[in-house]
């Protein structure tokens, strides 16, 4: 199972990337876990500069704007 972070305050782009990873791993029919990290000092502590942040497996693979669907994907099946 994939463990995947989306870093952000709570603001309309964090909640539309953590619908976005929702809605890939859906898509490829992966079972993930995804938590929404609202904490300034975890999202920093994670190296996200610009919000939103994504990080799958402990590693971040996406910091500021929305992810490309096709990269969202590739980051969930690696």
């Amino acid at each position: 199972m994939k463990q995947v972070k989306v870093y952000g305050p709570g603001c309309k782009r964090c909640d539309t990337a953590h619908q976005m990873v929702v809605d890939a791993g859906n898509a490829l029919n992966l079972e993930i876990n995804v938590e929404k990290v609202t904490d300034p000092r975890q999202i920093a502590m994670a190296g996200v500069i610009s919000t939103p942040g994504i990080s799958v497996d402990g590693k971040l693979v996406h910091a500021g704007g929305l992810p490309d669907e096709t990269k969202l994907k590739s980051w969930l099946t690696a």
